[in-house]
């Protein structure tokens, strides 16, 4: 038999801690009304030195009224592609206390065409969002010239 000093050594973990802060006023966030809302705002917070270069992939977490709490960015990947991580997403998502998110992601290219590899991963977080209760509302397309919106295009029903 082991003592009982020998057993808490042997097992190690890390400690878990959720926390939400905000340094926002409620009344003080932005609130999305349309789709030009969300390119305006997303726009603002892209790299111009990024947005025509590599793709990345961002999510704006929003509040019961539609106001944002804040844009994570999930990854960047290459000129032509990126790897999305649904875990992710759902993470920041979970910490900041969302109810709702929008997906966005550039195309270096300047194309706002949808590809097939964009229809999936919104098919796939539109999913896990229903299951985890925390809506996909929109997928945008963006570059610098303009957006693809996937609900104004009736992709995202």
């Amino acid at each position: 038999m082991e003592s009982a000093n020998n057993v808490s050594n042997l097992y190690q973990f890390a400690e878990v801690e959720l926390i939400y802060k905000s340094h926002v006023k409620a009344s003080q966030r932005p609130k999305i009304s349309g789709y030009y809302d969300v390119y305006r705002i997303l726009l603002q917070s892209w790299d111009e030195n990024k947005i025509g270069f590599v793709e990345q992939f961002k999510i704006l977490l929003l509040d019961r009224a539609n106001k944002v709490l804040g844009i994570y960015e999930v990854c960047q990947g290459g000129t032509s592609g990126v790897v999305v991580d649904v875990k992710l997403i759902f993470a920041a998502a979970l910490k900041a206390n969302a109810h709702g998110i929008i997906l966005a992601h550039n195309h270096p290219s300047g194309n706002l065409t949808a590809s097939e590899a964009d229809r999936l991963i919104t098919r796939r977080l539109k999913s896990a969002g229903e299951i985890m209760e925390i809506p996909v509302l929109d997928h945008l397309i963006i570059t610098s010239e303009g957006y693809y919106s996937f609900v104004e295009q009736g992709e995202l029903p």
